[in-house]
């Protein structure tokens, strides 16, 4: 007796509708664009969300705790949470289709971001903390849509289809920090503490996009992917009994995609956590911390579509380097250049996001080759739990790492880390010449 697969999808019982797209690569593809533009949807709400709470999550902990040492906790806090919900929500998916795990998260992500605004309210330091950690299980799901769109892609689309889901963050993102302002003065006419009111906009905006996806993403597409997958293997053994070498290949490329991302998820948290916090010291306003971080926040997903194209075209490898030597040049920056310079902030700030969207979209481009329906949501939770964990990292103790030295040290340190990528990349290029 065969072992009950790891997914709600057994071949011998597929219903009506899912044959249908089975049997038909032009509904395949209809589909595939279908889902692509309801994770767009999706994503618009939820980057406003993301970006929202990271804007003065680090203020509104200072301002509640009175120093700045911990300043770096609430995005170690909402990370953290990422880190659980990563796994929550791969699971789920897996079990019970993208639809389910991804709903849940953005729906549990609001919560979380009410909670913080009742945090606010009452002073409540311990509902904060407990309140961000339901927060980051937004962050965990605005990353995991980009998986959403892959399900259906072919190997020369994923890099493309992965580019379309973040770049939709983009417009969300960039917004959310500039309404900082707005949100503030509304947040205090209402009554609520003026930081705490682009947590209200995150509340609303996660909630929507989680409702976006329970109502419109029917289909499921990695349900119907996994039934092709299916399919495919029975008329394929040679998929279903794959030799070890391509298993060595396969985890290689897993470790490799997983290791380009956490690398690149450590610098970029532990330089942007801090950099609101060394803009308030000197002088800075909201307004302008809000434009540095919104341009951050958009240079990590507007350049998205043209990065998915050359990870398709120039190979996940290049796209991997070019993220080292990208975040290497963002630390140069950030450490050198004037406090009271918006332009060199900025700069560095949009060279950060740059670097991250390289890493992320050729490691996740590379997690996606390496695996198959039958466990890949469950593998890329899992991922995604190792990165949100890198992050924790990155924010913990950034903060710290500024108390004790200067935001140029952890700027610096940040930069010379992200050389790590070069001999990760070196390793698995003489790992496979080997083979």
């Amino acid at each position: 007796m065969s072992q009950k697969p790891d997914n709600p999808v057994v071949n011998k019982s597929q219903p009506d509708w899912v044959k249908s797209y089975v049997d038909s690569p032009e509904k395949q593809q209809k589909l595939y664009r279908r889902t692509l533009l309801i994770v767009v949807i999706s994503q618009i709400f939820g980057g406003a969300g993301l970006a929202a709470g990271i804007t003065v999550g680090a203020l509104l902990a200072r301002d509640m705790l009175g120093t700045d040492s911990f300043a770096g906790v609430p995005v170690a806090l909402f990370t953290l949470g990422s880190a659980g919900a990563a796994l929550i929500i791969g699971r789920l998916s897996q079990r019970f289709g993208r639809r389910s795990g991804l709903a849940t998260g953005f729906l549990a992500g609001g919560i979380g971001a009410i909670g913080v605004v009742i945090a606010a309210l009452t002073n409540n330091i311990f509902l904060l903390f407990a309140s961000l950690l339901i927060y980051g299980s937004g962050t965990a799901t605005n990353l995991q849509a980009r998986y959403a769109g892959t399900d259906l892609a072919s190997s020369k689309q994923r890099g493309t289809a992965i580019s379309i889901a973040m770049v939709s963050t983009t417009f969300g993102a960039f917004a959310g920090p500039n309404l900082v302002g707005v949100m503030g003065r509304f947040a205090t006419s209402i009554g609520v503490p003026s930081l705490a009111g682009p947590f209200i906009l995150a509340a609303t905006a996660y909630i929507i996009a989680g409702l976006v996806l329970l109502v419109l993403l029917r289909p499921d597409p990695l349900t119907v992917a996994q039934a092709i997958a299916d399919e495919q293997k029975t008329s394929d053994i040679n998929v279903l009994n794959a030799d070890s070498k391509t298993l060595e290949i396969n985890k290689r490329g897993i470790i490799l995609g997983a290791s380009v991302m956490v690398i690149t998820q450590i610098v970029m948290v532990a330089i942007m956590t801090m950099t609101p916090v060394h803009m308030l010291h000197h002088g800075h306003d909201l307004s302008d911390i809000g434009l540095v971080i919104g341009i951050h926040v958009a240079a990590m997903y507007l350049p998205s579509l043209v990065t998915g194209v050359l990870v398709d075209k120039l190979g996940r490898i290049v796209m991997a380097i070019a993220a080292g030597a990208t975040l290497m040049a963002a630390g140069l920056v950030a450490a050198f250049a004037p406090a009271d310079s918006m332009l060199m902030l900025i700069i560095a700030l949009a060279l950060l996001g740059l670097g991250w969207n390289f890493g992320l979209i050729s490691g996740t481009a590379l997690i996606v080759d390496s695996t198959y329906p039958s466990t890949r949501a469950k593998t890329q939770g899992s991922v995604d739990v190792l990165v949100a964990l890198a992050g924790v990292s990155g924010g913990g103790i950034s903060g710290i790492v500024v108390a004790f030295t200067s935001y140029a040290t952890l700027s610096l340190a940040g930069g010379f880390l992200s050389l790590l990528l070069i001999p990760v990349v070196i390793w698995s290029r003489n790992r496979k010449n080997k083979n």
